[in-house]
């Protein structure tokens, strides 16, 4: 069945709009006088000061004593709704240039702070952190955070949607992490690099925080109610993490509906601009392919950044290089499926979640389509993106153009035109709805693909969210079953949560630039989880139980021909210093309705309909600790045999300078058709000297790929992840691939410049 778009979109709109308008409330229901209609909400002013303070981390200037403090600090984990256990004072100034914001942590052990990894963007729930969220908009749905730890580190990211993502997906095919924590997608960008600075101090009272985040770095309306703002402080040696503005357990830093408000800001308005030139030099040998010497090169090229409006800015990029991006972390794949690897590609991560639509295996638009083909890179010869809000609008615009790809005999990939235009309407109480269009064309005549589609979400109370996408893909040579749509609806109470999800992918969807590792079926979810927190011993137990399904929607399959099932039933065991234990077990089933050939083996499974019973045991240590235990077992049962898995992460830290992580995934399998083992080993090893120089190494083993691979970085970083970056990478083939496969040495020199306005 074919869909027009505009069928789409009044689809759609019937749907939400008028559920949403009558379950809707706003400040005039609710009687309160705050700009965000929260009877509770907290507000904060800041002061405009005549010049700026000395960043250091000690709080000596005079003008902070005149601030009133923001110190009412309320736990959320794990006491929540009591005081927080240490006083934390915040204060808030500005000048024409920038938000200051001093940060006074105080601790009655000091000596017994967390201070984390000393590296950019370390995972705060490790280490004793702050954090701070703006919504410069006020739409309650978007922010920017910025937040460090005791040692100083820069730790920003923008939030898309409250942090919700592409809603909740239970697996069955390609990778269950969201891709937008590790890179970009939806919910959380932590890999967006904004251009700020901060810096720490510690006495034997706390430690301190004093952060400059210049108004060219946020994007903002003309509205003058005051921005939405919160901050979180976590103290890890308790695991207890406090906020400015209360937010309820069940949520988290993200829920931009529970921020307070910060008034007094009157941010400048006019335009600003940088540009971000690079250099590069590489000495790069391609072995497989052949060559017999290393190709030594130079390039130039670089980014521009227009602000068109305080909240419209046009990135502009030429002759684009991401030599300084960090590999991927291989995986082992025993599935029909591919797996998700993240976006981390700097250009393509600022405003990433504004053109997120669809998630849970069903990306209609994921950037690493662009530039990258079968994990090699294809050169991106220019193009420009131009997001952020006009009249009430999130809109975003990409226009990328690539360059072919080749191995000297035979074209891999043609030269490519990508486009994306996304527009979305945010409504009241975590409500949108929006639409998307994007495009790729080829050289050759009728060479292209594009995808419609319309999505929208609508919250009923502070509990209850329901999601929905519609979509429809045109390809040449390709007709009838082009459609998918999606209806999720999800609940987030103290204690219990769950979601249900019903999809439907068309046999022919064919959305060329996103990521669908599998088509013609239709997908059936359930989800709950009960939260139990005792008094004693653990700090919480979480009992939960779900279900999905994918049933055939495919030509010459039996209608409803189930070719993946799963029942889990578990239970989370936590300690309070963050020790984690799940004990579960596993009902699969996998239908083949044809032969499969597990990857990396010679081993057939034939058709047929497998059942299999498996059990699951998850452990971690606290990841706070110097040293770290992750690991997951998993037996039973696995299509026509039995297969035992372990996986373990161990990591050792030495204060906040030193890292080293080893990592191991096993498989043992035994079929009637063939048994076999796959050996997936990695290291990683980082040296900080600051949080801005570091050493960082990837060595990495799989008899599955038949490689083992290294790679090396030395960074020493400027503002907004620029600076100097000199990379080794070696691969090496292991038995049918003996020898060397490649070697690279990138050395980049790139520096970001104020052209006007800063």
């Amino acid at each position: 069945m074919k869909v027009s778009l505009p069928a789409l979109t009044n689809g759609l709109v019937l749907m939400l709009l008028p559920v949403g308008l009558s379950a809707q409330t706003g400040p005039s229901d609710t009687g309160s006088d705050s700009a965000d209609g929260r009877t509770d909400a907290v507000t904060a002013t800041a002061m405009r000061i005549d010049g700026p303070p000395t960043i250091d981390g000690l709080l000596a200037e005079s003008f902070w004593a005149d601030i009133a403090p923001m110190d009412q600090f309320v736990q959320r984990e794990p006491a929540d709704g009591s005081p927080a256990s240490e006083p934390t004072e915040v204060r808030v100034a500005y000048d024409e240039q920038a938000v200051y914001i001093g940060v006074w942590a105080f601790d009655s052990q000091a000596s017994n702070i967390v201070p984390g990894e000393a590296i950019r963007d370390y995972e705060v729930t490790d280490a004793d952190a702050v954090l701070l969220i703006f919504d410069t908009y006020r739409d309650q749905q978007n922010g920017f955070v910025f937040g460090t730890t005791p040692v100083g580190i820069e730790y920003d990211g923008q939030v898309a949607n409250q942090g919700s993502g592409g809603g909740f997906f239970l697996g069955g095919g390609g990778n269950n992490q969201r891709r937008f924590q590790a890179g970009a997608g939806g919910g959380f960008n932590k890999n967006w690099d904004g251009s700020w600075e901060v810096a720490t101090s510690r006495d034997d009272r706390g430690w301190y925080a004093e952060f400059r985040i210049p108004f060219s770095t946020l994007r903002y309306g003309d509205q003058n109610e005051g921005w939405g703002f919160n901050v979180s402080r976590r103290v890890r040696r308790l695991n207890e993490e406090s906020f400015w503005a209360p937010v309820p357990r069940e949520f988290d830093l993200y829920r931009l509906d529970f921020a307070g408000t910060l008034a007094g800001v009157d941010p400048p308005f006019r335009r600003l601009g940088t540009v971000t030139p690079y250099i590069l030099a590489s000495s790069t040998r391609d072995y497989a392919a052949g060559q017999t010497a290393f190709d030594e090169a130079g390039e130039i090229g670089g980014e521009a950044k227009i602000q068109v409006t305080q909240g419209l800015t046009l990135d502009l990029t030429v002759n684009t290089d991401f030599a300084q991006v960090e590999v991927d972390d291989q995986q082992v794949n025993l599935t029909r499926f591919s797996l998700l690897f993240p976006e981390k590609r700097p250009f393509f991560l600022e405003n990433a979640g504004l053109f997120a639509v669809g998630g849970g295996n069903a990306d209609l638009f994921f950037s690493r389509r662009i530039g990258i083909s079968n994990g090699q890179p294809v050169p991106i010869t220019g193009g420009g993106r131009l997001s952020g809000k006009a009249a009430g609008l999130n809109v975003g615009l990409l226009h990328i153009q690539t360059g072919g790809l080749d191995d000297g005999v035979v074209t891999l990939q043609p030269e490519n035109a990508y486009s994306v235009a996304r527009v979305a309407k945010e409504l009241p109480n975590r409500s949108r709805i929006g639409a998307i269009f994007v495009n790729r064309d080829g050289q050759a005549g009728g060479d292209y693909n594009r995808t419609y589609a319309v999505d929208g979400s609508l919250g009923i109370g502070e509990q209850f969210t329901l999601t929905s996408f519609l979509a429809q893909t045109e390809t040449p040579g390709l007709s009838g079953a082009e459609s998918a749509w999606d209806v999720t609806a999800g609940w987030s109470s103290r204690s219990f949560r769950s979601n249900a999800t019903v999809r439907e992918i068309g046999e022919n969807f064919n959305p060329e630039v996103g990521f669908l590792p599998r088509d013609g079926h239709r997908y059936y979810q359930l989800f709950g989880m009960y939260y139990i927190r005792p008094s004693r011993i653990f700090r919480e137990l979480r009992p939960h139980v779900s279900y999905f399904t994918y049933r055939s929607r495919r030509t010459g399959v039996e209608t409803g021909f189930e070719e993946t099932g799963r029942w889990h039933i578990d239970n989370h065991w936590a300690w309070p210093n963050g020790t984690e234990l799940h004990t579960g077990a596993n009902w699969v089933r996998e239908g083949l309705f044809e032969a499969f050939t597990v990857p990396g083996t010679e081993v057939t499974v034939p058709t047929g309909t497998y059942d299999n019973w498996e059990g699951q045991f998850v452990f971690n240590t606290n990841r706070s600790a110097g040293v770290v235990l992750d690991s997951r077992f998993t037996w039973g049962g696995f299509l026509t045999g039995n297969r035992w898995e372990g996986q373990a992460n161990l990591t050792f830290r030495q204060g906040a300078r030193f890292s080293t992580t080893v990592r191991l995934t096993y498989n043992d399998v035994e079929l009637p058709e063939g048994a076999f083992t796959t050996t997936l080993a990695g290291l990683n090893f980082g040296y900080f000297f600051t949080p801005r120089i570091y050493v960082q190494s990837l060595v990495q083993y799989s008899d599955q790929a038949d490689t083992w691979s290294a790679n090396a970085r030395f960074g020493w970083l400027n503002t907004a992840g620029t600076g100097l970056f000199i990379v080794y990478n070696e691969v090496q083939g292991l038995e049918a691939l003996t020898g060397p496969l490649g070697r690279s040495l990138f050395i980049k020199f790139t520096r970001q410049f104020n052209m006007f306005g800063a």
